[in-house]
């Protein structure tokens, strides 16, 4: 009997592109979606852009555009990499929708009721340099429970505790590195600790796995504290009913978006919503990384107990991503971005390479790059492809493209691969995906040794029909194999099914056999990855200015750089230079192409700043060059130089302003 299941991926935030760190969760995810379809099963994939907050109104400031302005082309962005991926949703659609509101206000409304919510007055954290409150993750400073530095205002990333922003150690202003003042603020909290026993009940019922359930007696060893659910405007997003001027905290209307994206797509479909999220008839999942689940295990289960909405059945929890080993870093290109990465490799790739590290456990995922390019020529190129690549070909030009009959060495060969079916398909469920990884590769190895002990390149010379009988067994386990790998790779195997000329694959088919059948020419089905697109890759992953002006966030991901001495600072030959010429550079995300006057001589300049800049702003303009700087040579030219500018990156990078009175060529002192 088929199953019918509703899932949901973390929602990304509005205010940066996904990078290969973000796709951990939405591969891992979309894999387990794809198998459940593959399966027969009725499956429904949700999710959205989560967009309100004020880092959201503040860098839609910065662009002097309209925060919804920002969110609806950060969502057309976030599509597109979703699409080079093959990540496909049911339903992906924004909180900053009418739906969205309405729950937020019923779950509001009714936790209301029940005493769940209570007034109290705060003390807050308060810029006077940036004149406004401070949201969570504008505040940086010592965790104070593990004194990890450098954690956010809300959580801490070495720890996972969760905290208020006034308990934070040496706290500081991210945005200008001001020390923030307190003041005082009436806000509304959520009783959490009203629920204790709620929640205990629906992890011992088996909503978490064992390390996270053991991480959740931690915290409910340590106290579970009620939480703060309002903040105080200027703040984009949905207003307390009844109040000006206070708002939802982003953290309350965000995963009541999974609701918001199901309602959409049920009024769409012609569904009923409450059948579909809140009945017995589908079972419900949450795929999340293992930095919010303070949020999803105990804030998200007990507002949806408190308001009467059914709980998710599990909880799905992933860990981070490092590459070749390190925190992903922008100095050394290995902080990656979806589209980056689209540009220079093949998708299915990554799809391969995490689905082959994947296990049900909250384990960190490393892509070491020398591993993954072995992986893949490999696995992927030598052994899967190379079943097709040397059996179709032969078959469409030397037999008619015509299968044959199956004997029975060939029979056994098959029966190797189909007798695997029930232990992948338990891999799958159980998010064991690197087991089924290794089964599959395993099996693979067992065709193609078939391959080298028949020798078809040998044999059509003697025995034609032989050869059509031999074929025919390759191409069949070519095909259980892609049925193992569909959910992995949907275009290689839609490949493979144009080749074989058949129906979309599931997994009913593996016991089945493909005899007498006429297919179709070759498709070359994967390419090698070859060192030059990684290394360009990372190449254009660099910041073209110094590391700290291209950060997106205020956090280093690396220690600081020894020191150097006032003799060091001296060598650097700081100009005032005219910007003559500025353009975009097609093919890149964040570059400007600057011609720059420095008193007669013309400068070359690659700089990353056309997120904070338009280029019809800069010419004409004086800026500070780096003139001695050793030309660098890039992918779109040789940039000699680098223009002075700072901020924590983005749209919030600052140029220098440089006295009218001054000229170019001109030497800073």
């Amino acid at each position: 009997m088929s199953r019918k299941i509703v899932v949901t991926s973390a929602l990304p935030y509005a205010n940066g592109p996904i990078h290969i760190g973000h796709l951990v969760e939405y591969l891992q995810t979309d894999i387990w979606v794809r198998f459940h379809k593959a399966c027969g099963n009725k499956c429904l994939y949700f999710c959205a852009d989560d967009t309100h907050g004020t880092p959201i109104m503040i860098s839609a400031k910065k662009e002097g555009i309209s925060p919804e302005q920002l969110i609806n082309r950060v969502h057309a962005e976030h599509l597109g990499d979703f699409k080079n991926f093959h990540i496909e949703f049911d339903n992906y659609y924004s909180t900053h929708s009418e739906e969205n509101r309405q729950f937020s206000e019923l779950i509001y409304n009714r936790l209301n009721e029940k005493g769940s919510i209570v007034k109290r007055e705060i003390e807050q954290t308060y810029c006077p340099s940036c004149n406004m409150f401070l949201p969570d993750r504008f505040i940086r400073g010592t965790c104070p429970k593990c004194k990890s530095e450098n954690q956010y205002g809300d959580s801490c990333d070495s720890c996972g505790a969760a905290y208020q922003p006034t308990e934070l150690i040496n706290p500081a202003c991210a945005t200008c590195g001001a020390a923030p003042t307190r003041k005082t603020s009436i806000h509304y909290f959520f009783k959490l600790t009203d629920y204790q026993k709620q929640l205990k009940d629906i992890i011992s019922a088996g909503y978490t796995g064992k390390s996270v359930s053991n991480k959740l007696d931690e915290w409910f060893g340590a106290g579970l504290k009620d939480w703060d659910i309002s903040r105080d405007g200027p703040y984009f997003g949905f207003k307390i009913p009844g109040e000006e001027n206070k708002f939802f905290y982003v953290w309350l209307d965000a995963p009541i978006g999974y609701m918001a994206s199901c309602k959409n797509y049920c009024d769409k479909s012609g569904l009923d919503f409450d059948t579909v999220w809140n009945s017995g008839e589908y079972e419900l999942y949450h795929f999340i990384g293992k930095d919010i689940m303070y949020f999803h295990a105990l804030f998200w289960p007990a507002m949806l107990t408190g308001a009467g909405f059914k709980v998710a059945k599990k909880l799905f929890v992933h860990g981070f991503l490092t590459v070749n080993g390190e925190k992903m870093s922008k100095s050394k290109g290995t902080f990656i971005k979806a589209s980056t990465y689209a540009n220079h490799l093949d998708p299915e790739h990554l799809r391969y390479y995490y689905a082959s590290k994947l296990t049900e456990g909250v384990d960190d995922l490393d892509l070491n790059l020398d591993d993954f390019s072995a992986k893949i020529n490999s696995d992927l190129v030598g052994k899967l492809a190379n079943l097709a690549s040397r059996s179709v070909p032969m078959l469409t030009s030397k037999l008619d493209g015509k299968l044959g009959t199956i004997d029975q060495g060939g029979r056994e060969l098959l029966n190797q691969l189909t007798i695997a079916k029930e232990a992948i398909i338990n891999d799958y469920e159980n998010l064991n995906f690197a087991s089924m990884i290794r089964q599959v590769a395993a099996l693979a190895d067992i065709a193609n040794k078939y391959v080298e002990q028949n020798q078809p390149w040998t044999l059509i010379k003697t025995d034609a029909e032989k050869t059509r009988t031999v074929l025919t067994v390759i191409i069949n386990a070519a095909r259980i194999l892609t049925v193992y790998l569909k959910p992995v790779l949907p275009i290689f195997s839609q490949k493979i099914e144009k080749i074989l000329n058949i129906a979309p694959l599931t997994f009913a088919d593996t016991d089945k056999v493909l005899e007498e059948h006429k297919i179709n020419e070759y498709i070359r089905l994967a390419e090698r990855v070859e060192k030059d697109k990684v290394n360009a890759m990372l190449e254009e992953s660099k910041p073209i200015e110094s590391p700290a002006a291209a950060e997106t966030t205020t956090q280093l991901d690396e220690p600081i750089a020894a020191e150097c001495t006032i003799e060091d600072f001296t060598k650097v030959d700081l100009r005032v230079a005219k910007v003559v010429k500025a353009e975009a550079v097609e093919g890149a995300d964040k570059l400007l192409h600057l011609e720059l006057d420095i008193g007669g001589i013309t400068k070359n300049v690659f700089a990353g700043i056309s997120k904070a800049y338009k280029p019809a702003q800069l010419v004409g303009r004086l800026v500070i060059c780096v003139a001695n700087l050793k030309p660098r040579k890039m992918k779109f030219g040789v940039s000699e130089g680098m223009v002075c500018a700072a901020g924590p990156g983005g749209a919030e990078i600052f140029m220098l302003n440089i006295d009218d009175g001054a000229k170019s060529g001109q030497r800073i002192h």
